[in-house]
């Protein structure tokens, strides 16, 4: 018995603890495939469903409140329908990019594919970023912030990341790598044009990187391209 009660112990000390949180705010709420009102409802959770989570992410801003909540059934829920009793992270923050913490690899990894910026139908404005909605810095701030989980806007680190020409500047200045060598999750820039542009690496494979963008030829929309890498510096914000 000695020896059975000490096991126990033991085991218990050594298993991650996975804390669970019940459902409020409304009477159902939905676990979706992203941290974001556009990705994909996986599953249904009702007031007062306890529900684990096993990490949390910046996503879309619900009711004031960007965290959202991944569950042990593998999809999110947004922290404003959970109540953790805490406004901040009471878990790990969730790996993102390509499967890697680092923001993925030269090795052809790639992140879902997607329009889901949050100002898609509502271009004009000043974003919370401090940047224009629906141009190409606006974009990459969201994709910083929702798939990264960093708290990156136009005064990041101190200095001015203003227009996407100015970004490697900016970078350098803050001790962030620059370099010629894309990952899943780098900012793919440029100093070509007026205003220079910035496009998100979502693939990379062989001498090509895939970019996500916005307003790429002024148009205040979502494309994706294929072009070769030497086309775009890279800012590597997550090392």
């Amino acid at each position: 018995m000695k020896f059975t009660a000490l096991a126990t112990f033991f085991l218990a000390t050594i298993s991650p603890l996975v804390s669970a949180y019940p459902i409020y705010k409304a009477d159902t709420v939905n676990c979706r495939s992203s941290p974001s009102t556009s990705g994909k409802v996986v599953k249904t959770y009702k007031k007062d469903d306890d529900i684990k989570l096993t990490c949390q992410i910046s996503g879309e801003t619900i009711k004031g409140n960007s965290l959202w909540g991944k569950t042990s059934d593998g999809c999110y829920v947004a922290d404003y329908y959970i109540k953790t009793g805490s406004t901040g992270l009471v878990t790990g923050r969730c790996n993102t990019g390509g499967g890697s913490s680092g923001g993925g690899s030269t090795g052809g990894d790639s992140t879902e594919m997607k329009d889901d910026y949050p100002y898609k139908s509502n271009c004009g404005p000043v974003d919370k970023w401090n940047y224009f909605k629906c141009q190409c810095t606006s974009f990459v701030a969201w994709r910083i912030n929702s798939r990264l989980g960093i708290s990156f806007h136009n005064r990041y680190k101190g200095k001015a990341w203003g227009n996407a020409k100015e970004w490697d500047e900016a970078a350098r200045a803050s001790g962030v790598t620059v370099n010629n060598t894309p990952k899943v999750g780098a900012v793919a820039q440029t100093n070509a044009g007026r205003f220079g542009h910035v496009a998100w690496v979502a693939k990379v494979s062989g001498n090509n990187v895939v970019v996500e963008e916005y307003n790429k030829g002024g148009t205040e929309r979502y494309g994706t391209r294929t072009v070769p890498k030497s086309s775009f510096n890279y800012i590597h914000v997550r090392k």
